[in-house]
């Protein structure tokens, strides 16, 4: 008797902007300053002050940031007074980063010889 083919798990959302969606989803986890300071706000919310500090980043470039992940819902902002404190809002967060960074490794020599998609600049890695 033959066997049924088993279908394939479905990956992406069926329509054309649900697709775009999470595309967009990863880029905005395609940013080292970002990842970074997803890493730093994922156990306790931090002022934007302490994110210039911890990442090195001009005040401009870390706001920037962090619009970035509050607009995509990646990170949540409370205000408490005259300042504004950043925080990890889904702990799965840290799983997904996690995941990519283990797939990552398995792929490093893929990864540094891919000339597609261009690398960071210095500004971007450095702590």
């Amino acid at each position: 008797m033959p066997e049924t083919p088993h279908p394939s798990p479905t990956l992406l959302p069926a329509t054309a902007n649900g697709v775009e969606m999470v595309a967009k989803f990863f880029r905005a986890l395609g940013d080292p300053a970002r990842l970074r300071l997803l890493e730093f706000l994922l156990n306790e919310e931090h002022t934007v002050s302490e994110c210039i500090a911890h990442i090195g980043l001009s005040q401009g470039r870390i706001s920037t940031h962090l619009a970035c992940l509050s607009d995509c819902g990646y990170v949540q902002l409370r205000r408490h007074g005259r300042y504004a404190y950043y925080r990890v809002s889904d702990p799965r967060v840290a799983e997904l980063v996690l995941l990519a960074r283990s797939v990552a490794a398995d792929n490093a020599a893929a990864l540094a010889a891919c000339m597609r998609i261009a690398p960071a600049s210095r500004e971007e890695i450095a702590p």
